[in-house]
């Protein structure tokens, strides 16, 4: 598009915006359509910046960032300024990089304008102001346009219980973060381990919809396919393959998903929902498989089931402890069944025939990877470079996501100090705060972001 045509464009919807008409987009034109000795000539050139902005105007209302609208984020997509100019400043034109001047509106001592950024792209740009036809203008207001950065932090529930510390570990975690939000992912065995009286199941279930209420978390799924909850069904408890032992493992914790069949694992999955359902929560949407041990019919079953959102694609290189343990095979089986997925794998709907990639056919399940793994795997340097990896600054031409979590049994202090280090370094560029565009999310709701 050439400059002049640019200009045109943006002139365009921008005297849309502040009302002035079509008119405000020729070379001489005033408010009214009546022509302006003071307006710039015939080509109507933006002024010059300034090399700084003059403090006599105050301005206020300007963003330093500016997000690109979604379903799931409402965004920013009106640049809004007000203006009070000193005694004696007649009008205030304003340009938008360099292209279409657009004339503010006077109420009073304030004068008032908008500009649409729905077209936009993402990236670094500027307003520059200028009063009464001056060529150096008395303002440059820069800003950045972006699509968010999503932050989701989950919980894995290997377990069917958790202590009073842990969970309070967790609370702190809230009250250090306003606007941090929890997708914990929940274990069916917690209502199934004989060893879970019927009091602790229901403080449990008390303390997971007060996180709900007070903070606005999301209750997920969880499955290591203890016996204790598989024999409740018509399917058989598997005790090998096992990702931590060599021999069988006959409490069925360490077996993998994979070795379930999709029929078999369907069965799973709605025992699991009304479970749920039956001990006063909502059917889940959200899943990762126990020890990322996720396969393509399950994740078939798990369309099947009215799951919408997975995470059980891993970042396997970051589970590196697990790498050599003797008689041991998690690193191995991650590392071949999500070999693509790194540091900035981003979320997909994947392809029937490949788990591995989006295509046609696909399944209705958006995989969002968990590209920082869990908190036993990974430092805060490293979550936080993960971070970096994904926003490196700037505006964002697409939106992203950085996935991070930790497993409830092991939480403690050093796990949470981790994460909330991270946590403090994300914090420094929340969009609600016109820092960065970092977004909390939970895990179901980025099918809002991410549409099939």
């Amino acid at each position: 598009m050439t400059t002049a045509r640019a200009r045109t464009v943006s002139c365009i919807a921008l005297a849309f915006l502040t009302g002035l008409g079509g008119g405000a987009c020729g070379s001489d034109s005033k408010p009214g359509g009546t022509a302006g000795a003071g307006a710039h000539g015939p080509s109507d050139e933006p002024p010059l910046p300034p090399d700084e902005n003059d403090p006599a105007f105050a301005i206020t209302g300007a963003r330093s960032w500016y997000l690109v609208h979604n379903d799931l984020t409402p965004g920013d997509e009106t640049f809004q300024i007000e203006v009070t100019p000193p005694p004696g400043v007649s009008y205030i034109d304003a340009w938008l990089d360099g292209a279409g001047r657009v004339r503010l509106i006077a109420e009073g001592p304030v004068q008032r304008g908008s500009i649409d950024l729905s077209a936009i792209a993402a990236g670094d740009h500027e307003v520059l102001l200028a009063a009464d036809a001056k060529r150096t203008a008395f303002a440059r207001l820069g800003f950045t346009r972006s699509h968010p950065m999503y932050l989701v932090l989950s919980t894995d529930w290997d377990e069917s219980d958790n202590t009073d510390v842990q969970l309070q570990l967790q609370e702190e975690l809230h009250a250090g973060h306003a606007e941090l939000t929890i997708t914990h992912l929940v274990g069916p065995y917690t209502f199934t381990d004989p060893a879970v009286t019927a009091a602790r199941r229901a403080f449990l279930v008390q303390w997971l919809k007060g996180m709900q209420d007070q903070y606005d978390d999301e209750v997920g799924l969880h499955i290591h396919p203890y016996c204790n909850f598989v024999e409740t069904t018509s399917v058989t408890c598997r005790h090998e393959p096992s990702l931590a032992y060599a021999t069988p493992d006959t409490s069925g914790y360490t077996v993998t998903n994979e070795s379930y069949p999709e029929q078999e694992f369907e069965t799973l999955l709605l025992a699991a929902d009304a479970l749920f359902q039956k001990n006063g929560l909502a059917k889940p949407t959200a899943y990762r498989a126990g020890g990322w041990s996720l396969a393509a019919h399950n994740l078939l079953a798990l369309a099947s089931a009215g799951y919408v959102a997975d995470s059980s694609a891993v970042n396997w290189a970051r589970l590196e402890e697990w790498d050599g343990q003797p008689g041991a095979t998690l690193f191995s089986w991650t590392e071949e069944h999500w070999s693509t997925m790194g540091d900035t794998s981003q979320p997909y709907y994947p392809s029937a025939a490949d788990i591995l990639k989006p295509g046609m056919p696909d399944v209705p399940v958006l995989e969002v990877p968990d590209n920082g793994a869990l908190v036993d795997y990974v430092s805060a340097d490293e979550m936080i470079q993960i971070f970096t990896a994904n926003w490196p600054g700037g505006g964002l031409p697409e939106p992203r996501v950085l996935s991070i979590g930790f497993h409830p049994p092991n939480f403690n202090k050093g796990y949470q100090g981790r994460i909330d280090d991270t946590l403090v370094h994300v914090d420094q560029f929340l969009a609600s705060a016109d820092t960065g565009p970092v977004v909390y999310a939970r895990l179901s709701e980025l099918t809002k972001v991410w549409k099939q």
